[in-house]
């Protein structure tokens, strides 16, 4: 989606564009799995911030409303705790209240400071870290020095919500939001909390048809502005030239060489690194230190029957949070009572599933891939995935999908070997680096590169993050540096 953004915008401003993947569809982890009467969404499943696609579409002179639908989702989400206790998260502050009464009626007020201080940390922190690029270390004298200290960087995303609520319940549900780019809440600084403001502060939404309609609306405006997007394993590729320290085209699988004045990498930044640039030991070395977030689990459940108590979004808690992000980061290995989502999308679009039968996106985040053995857990060995799978759905069924295994009639399962196989997400990480201390979720792989002329990165492994609108602002910052390069003569 980052790749694509850029290419409209430069496109826009009167560039000669291509565009090259190694999948059969355009969107990287936004994209489709259709089977058998079936639709999944394949990755993110709410949009946030739609202001961010507004502009870019009018960038181009379009609207984003003439290429897809946005309906808002309430409830937001729906948790649901292993004592059988379920609350629905709202960004209507009359459903919230209420809901809030119903649970925790002494944690009414303490919601409305925790929602105006995640304000005030997105106030602080749009404009400098969401909005420009942060390329070299000079970027930083445009922050006001008091910023440092407003931002809560040295709490904990953890420390921080247990200041504000009192009930466990609550605490565990923001702290969830660090999740969103792959990070443990015990490890990441407080400063994400700006996440809970991001989604029910300005709202929660669904692309009518599914996400990947969203993908396919980048694609259109692309095509109507001459992109030239090609798709397919030939078009894999291999290497980005370089001469005499600049970036000078593409090597594709196919053994097509492709001249260009400018490189913009979507790849994974740790991949790109070490797999299509000139060996470069100490950059690569580099990047390769950083921890990369958390990977998934994923199921594609076509079930034949429907479940009433499910909302189009839903979490079912594990019993004991801070075990289950020990095992992830710590001992690398996949929780045993893991924290579960659920999407289903064919509550809002009933075409994606056969009459009375729904299709069941299921989510557990799992550590990344590790090269050290001793602690790496093995998804290839003969039977793990598998008795992973039956954990999951048994703790579903616990949860109340009565039966779900009995009414499985379609299944596909992604572990993060896929994750990295099909994306080039190094050791299969969702979110490119994790922000499990307070420096990295500040100091991401920066946009421009700081070895090659002319090579720019953007996507969720780069700044700003990952997650759709800010992979898709990343294409604002690196079409922003290829401006300011232009004026300098470079």
């Amino acid at each position: 989606m980052g790749g694509l953004a850029a290419a409209i915008r430069l496109a826009a401003d009167g560039h000669s564009v291509e565009v090259f993947e190694k999948n059969e569809r355009v969107g990287g982890k936004l994209n489709l799995l259709e089977r058998d009467g079936y639709r999944w969404d394949t990755g993110p499943s709410l949009i946030t911030m739609p202001f961010v696609y507004r502009e870019l579409f009018a960038a181009a002179g379009r609207k984003l409303e003439d290429f897809v639908e946005l309906a808002p989702v309430d409830p937001v989400c729906r948790y649901v705790w292993p004592d059988g206790t379920r609350f629905d998260a709202s960004d209507s502050v009359g459903r919230m209240t209420e809901a809030l009464e119903n649970l925790s009626p002494r944690d009414v007020r303490a919601y409305f400071r925790f929602m105006a201080y995640s304000r005030r940390l997105y106030d602080l922190t749009a404009e400098p870290f969401l909005f420009n690029g942060i390329n070299h270390w000079r970027d930083f004298f445009r922050l006001n020095p008091l910023t440092a200290f407003k931002i809560d960087p040295f709490r904990t995303v953890h420390q921080a919500v247990k200041s504000y609520f009192r009930d466990p319940r609550l605490v565990q549900l923001f702290d969830r939001y660090a999740t969103y780019n792959g990070s443990s809440p015990y490890q990441a600084p407080a400063t994400l909390n700006i996440i809970p403001y991001v989604e029910l502060g300005m709202g929660g939404w669904y692309v009518k048809g599914g996400l990947y309609a969203l993908a396919q609306a980048y694609l259109t405006l692309a095509g109507e502005l001459g992109v030239n997007v090609n798709c397919g394993p030939g078009f894999a590729v291999e290497e980005i030239l370089v001469r005499q320290g600049r970036a000078v085209g593409l090597r594709l699988a196919n053994g097509r060489e492709v001249a260009a004045d400018r490189v913009i990498a979507n790849s994974d930044v740790a991949y790109t690194g070490k797999e299509l640039l000139p060996a470069r030991g100490k950059w690569s070395g580099k990047i390769g230190k950083l921890e990369p977030s958390c990977s998934g689990f994923v199921l594609f459940l076509g079930v034949k029957r429907q479940y009433s108590q499910l909302a189009h979004h839903n979490i079912f808690f594990s019993p004991d949070y801070a075990a289950e992000f020990d095992h992830i980061f710590k001992l690398r290995q996949p929780s045993f009572d893991p924290t579960i989502y659920v999407c289903w999308t064919g509550l809002s679009d009933p075409d994606h599933a056969p009459p009375g039968k729904s299709n069941l996106f299921v989510l557990v985040n799992a550590p990344y891939l590790s090269t050290d053995q001793s602690e790496a857990f093995d998804w290839e060995r003969p039977g793990a995935t598998q008795a992973y799978r039956d954990l999951v759905v048994n703790h579903l069924e616990n949860f109340g999908l009565s039966n779900l295994s009995q009414n499985i009639e379609v299944e596909e399962i992604m572990t993060p070997v896929d994750l990295a196989m099909r994306y080039n997400a190094d050791r299969g990480a969702i979110y490119g680096v994790s922000s499990n201390n307070r420096f990295s979720a500040f100091l991401r792989p920066p946009n421009r590169s700081r070895q090659f002329k002319n090579l720019y990165y953007v996507g969720g492994s780069t700044h700003p993050g990952g997650g759709v609108p800010l992979v898709t602002l990343s294409a604002k910052i690196v079409v922003g540096l290829i401006k300011q390069d232009e004026q300098k003569g470079h």
